[in-house]
Parts: C-alpha cells; structure tokens; sequence
C-alpha cells in the first residue's frame, strides 16, 4: 500500500498530523510518500492507494495550485480509477474552478470541481459540526476564512445536523466523487469518529476488526456527541 502526504510542511495544520500518526498505526507496513512543495508528486508516475492533504495558509494555496496544475489530468485519472483522496480544511477549495478575495480578485483553481471559493478575512468562521454520513453520526469542527458555492447541486458528502455546511446558508458538507472526498472539517477527523474511520481504513485494506485505542477513542466520541446534541451547548466557539 502507498500513501502520499502532499506538502506536509505547509499543509498539516490544525491537527492533521493525528490524521497521518493514525494511518501509520493502522498500516505499518505502507510505504508513506511526504512530497514537499518543491517535489513532483509520487502520483505523477506512479501508483498510489491513497493521497493525503491537510489545510494551509491562504498565501500558500496560490504555490500548492501553482504547482499541481501542470498534473490535473493525472488528478482527474486518479479520481476516475477509484484511488482515495482525503482533503480536509481549506485544502477542498483548490479543487474548485477559482478562489476569490475580499477584494473580488480571482485566481483560479484546479477546476476539477464546479464550485468556487470565497474569502472573508478577517473573518472567520468557527463551528462544531454534528451531522451524519450514509446514517452514521460524525463529529467535527470548522474554523475558516472561506466558505464554498456551487452552480450546480454537488454531490455532498455530510449532512449537517448542527453547524453549517459548505457555506452558512446550507447544511451540506464536502463533497465525494467516486472516492475523493473533500471536507471542510479538520484534522483530526478520523481519531474523532473510529467507527467511520474503522469502515473507511477497511476499504483501504485494514483487516483488524477495531482500531488502536478503538475503545478511547468511542469513550470522547460518545462525550461529545451528547456534548453537540445538548440545546445548551454553544455551537458557534
């Protein structure tokens, strides 16, 4: 199994390297690819099972577009084969047809997704999130400067059930194509939800029926699931 982390000198915040500490647990004998800024991509000539990317700074976005444009075919085969993408954070917005600031300039993104992302800074916007995926509760949190329209309806990966979505005016969350899915909500999401993320390591090939510290980790799940539910919890921090 190879798994490659884009640019995780940059683009790891918030928590992300849980994310990666998890994976390598969970697959010790995976071969990790860490491509940094500077690097083509493993992706570009080889295979991969899965490609890692956590969110970054708003000036970092332009180098990181800057530098996987050259490769969106590639990208766009790697979706179409199946091969499982992870982008949380600000890391879905690239993937979108243009980023625009608060001035109304644009630069463009990868443009492999019809939706566009807009920045509000100094703004930002915080959430918890409780919501579900095919029928499973998740937990997760939000704090960003951008918010994501679409044209057209896409298809979303979470529905939210407390917080708000790819934007304050919806409830529905990321999006999944074949098995890419982006999502707005940080690192480190799957430490947060082990039963989800039992399913997904398994459609990677993890044969264990639980993960490492499965039990602690359902212990705060189930905490703060009931914490999000509770009509006196703040959900706005």
């Amino acid at each position: 199994m190879i798994i490659e982390m884009l640019y995780p000198e940059i683009a790891s915040l918030y928590g992300e390297k849980g994310n990666l500490d998890l994976l390598r647990l969970c697959f010790p004998e995976a071969e990790f690819k860490m491509t940094k800024l500077n690097e083509e991509p493993y992706f570009v000539k080889h295979p991969v099972d899965l490609i890692v990317m956590g969110p970054t700074t708003e000036d970092f976005q332009k180098h990181i577009i800057k530098r996987l444009t050259p490769y969106v075919d590639r990208i766009q085969n790697l979706i179409d084969a199946n091969v499982h993408f992870w982008m949380t954070g600000n890391a879905m917005d690239l993937f979108g047809k243009f980023i625009e600031d608060e001035e109304g300039n644009r630069f463009l993104g990868l443009g492999l997704f019809d939706y566009h992302a807009r920045l509000y800074r100094p703004k930002r916007f915080n959430s918890y999130v409780l919501g579900k995926v095919q029928n499973m509760e998740v937990i997760g949190f939000k704090s960003q400067f951008s918010q994501i329209f679409s044209t057209q309806e896409l298809n979303s990966w979470l529905k939210v059930e407390r917080g708000f979505g790819l934007n304050e005016k919806t409830m529905e969350e990321g999006i999944k194509v074949h098995n890419f899915i982006g999502t707005q909500c940080l690192g480190p999401f799957w430490i947060l939800n082990p039963d989800f993320t039992l399913l997904y390591f398994k459609e990677l090939g993890y044969a264990n029926d639980e993960l490492p510290f499965h039990a602690e980790m359902m212990d705060a799940y189930r905490q703060r699931v009931l914490e999000f539910k509770d009509e006196k919890f703040i959900n706005y921090p």
